[in-house]
């Protein structure tokens, strides 16, 4: 499990992205490259990081499933992911 303040900044700067997107969009089109400077850092899309939806792991997210790959692995074997089922050949 990640810790739950690691969590908490993620929400936070997902938060930060959805209010500055607009202002951004703005400042790109005019090309006010200095004022887009002045907005916090983590207003910027590119800082945010995907993280498993059920353990906060930062590592080996899988975007199809919005799961980690531990978790994935879990969930697969218990048969809790319809369609999914271990490969044998």
């Amino acid at each position: 499990m990640a810790k739950e303040s690691m969590k908490a900044r993620e929400v936070k700067r997902e938060k930060l992205v959805a209010k500055y997107a607009a202002k951004r969009d703005e400042l790109k089109a005019a090309g006010d490259y200095e004022a887009l400077q002045r907005l916090p850092k983590n207003a910027s899309p590119v800082r945010k990081h995907n993280r498993c939806k059920l353990t906060g792991r930062p590592r080996g997210y899988m975007r199809q499933f919005g799961i980690s790959r531990v978790t994935f692995r879990e969930m697969a074997n218990q048969g809790l992911i319809p369609g999914v089922k271990k490969a044998s050949w």
